[in-house]
């Protein structure tokens, strides 16, 4: 399995793994696709990420239901963690239905509502797509 940036062919692919798993893809665009892990040629895993100067909001980490279990996950998010240093952002924001404990283990922390900055507040994700009851979730990267 191999880890790289994204391409826009990728996209419709990612997008339809997003929609078969239940996970917002209404908003989502090929510019948000940061990672995708390939087996034999083929996407199995993808990881988004909007940036908002020095925060950033991870979109839709999916990995395939035959694949999962196997670190893939946790590859995407490093990359993305490591990507997001690069551009300086100083926080990675996420909401999660149900893959809280997940992304505990990852070292991000719950957060209430209201702590989250403008910019994240005035995404689709966060203000429309994402219902009340998701968890709010952040990590400072590097």
């Amino acid at each position: 399995m191999k880890i790289r940036e994204s391409t826009p062919a990728d996209f419709p692919h990612v997008r339809q793994m997003l929609a078969d798993a239940g996970l917002p893809s209404e908003d989502f665009v090929a510019e948000y696709l940061a990672y995708v892990a390939e087996d034999d040629g083929r996407v199995v895993a993808a990881i988004g990420f909007q940036r908002f100067n020095s925060v950033g909001l991870l979109r839709s980490l999916v990995v395939e239901e035959g694949t999962r279990f196997k670190g893939l996950g946790r590859k995407l998010v490093s990359a993305l963690e490591r990507h997001a240093v690069e551009q300086d952002v100083r926080e990675i924001w996420l909401l999660t239905r149900g893959e809280d404990s997940y992304f505990l283990a990852l070292g991000y922390d719950v957060r209430d509502r209201e702590d989250v900055p403008a910019a994240i507040r005035r995404t689709a994700e966060f203000s429309e797509l994402c219902p009340d009851d998701a968890t709010l979730m952040s990590k400072k990267p590097g």
